[in-house]
């Protein structure tokens, strides 16, 4: 039997939290709330959630922190993580993305969208069926093993990064606009900006290393592709 997907709800607020976990529970959703980092960790440590609903906003360590800490173990970093905030600004969802999580959302926000958001990070995590290793100018990505390798040398990227070169691997030479990669690496993309998708791009590249020099460009005004013809590169 098929287990309800569980949702650690990571908020110092008992009001919205509950307000959440109900909502949850209605939806075939299994909550668990945790009121701070310490706390969090601990839930983490018992079981693993299938994503991470985080405030920004915490006492001691902040959410952003809590993010960074947990993409950079190897035990949690694919786990799909939502930033709650009270943020708006640009560089500060920005400011969030980067720091590890997958998607944002502002408070105060309707409880459909929170859902829908939700139920779009857990479709994610499945990636597209593709070809189980592809290679390009000694880059080698292995989609069966989860391994991404550069003359050799094994690389770390975080899930999101790993479907997005995924794709641009098995249509080598090819731009794509931003939207057409919402569509092919997000799936349901409705609450997604296309902003999102320079931020994971900017991951790769880091995560790259010396091969992004010459294998992930940018095309003004039309998108990204991923080639073995170092030419003329757009811009970084």
């Amino acid at each position: 039997m098929k287990q309800n997907p569980r949702i650690l709800i990571v908020e110092d607020e008992p009001a919205i939290a509950e307000l959440v976990a109900v909502n949850l529970r209605h939806n075939g959703m299994a909550p668990v709330w945790a009121e701070d980092g310490d706390s969090a960790q601990r839930e983490i440590d018992a079981v693993l959630p299938d994503a991470i609903l985080l405030d920004w906003m915490l006492p001691g360590q902040s959410g952003v922190a809590l993010a960074r800490r947990w993409r950079a173990d190897a035990r949690t970093k694919a786990i799909p993580i939502l930033m709650l905030t009270a943020r708006s600004d640009e560089a500060d969802k920005v400011g969030g993305l980067d720091a590890g999580a997958d998607d944002y959302i502002t408070k105060p926000f309707s409880t459909q969208e929170l859902l829908a958001r939700i139920r779009a990070v857990l479709r994610r995590r499945a990636p597209e069926k593709s070809e189980d290793t592809v290679s390009l100018a000694g880059l080698v990505l292995d989609a069966a093993a989860h391994r991404v390798t550069w003359q050799g040398r094994a690389l770390k990227l975080g899930p999101t990064e790993f479907k997005l070169l995924n794709y641009l691997m098995q249509y080598p030479e090819r731009v794509h606009s931003r939207q057409q990669l919402l569509d092919k690496v997000w799936g349901d993309h409705v609450f997604i900006e296309e902003r999102t998708v320079d931020v994971h791009v900017k991951r790769l590249r880091e995560a790259l290393g010396p091969a992004a020099g010459t294998l992930v460009e940018t095309v003004r005004g039309a998108g990204y592709r991923i080639t073995a013809q170092p030419a003329s590169r757009a811009a970084a």
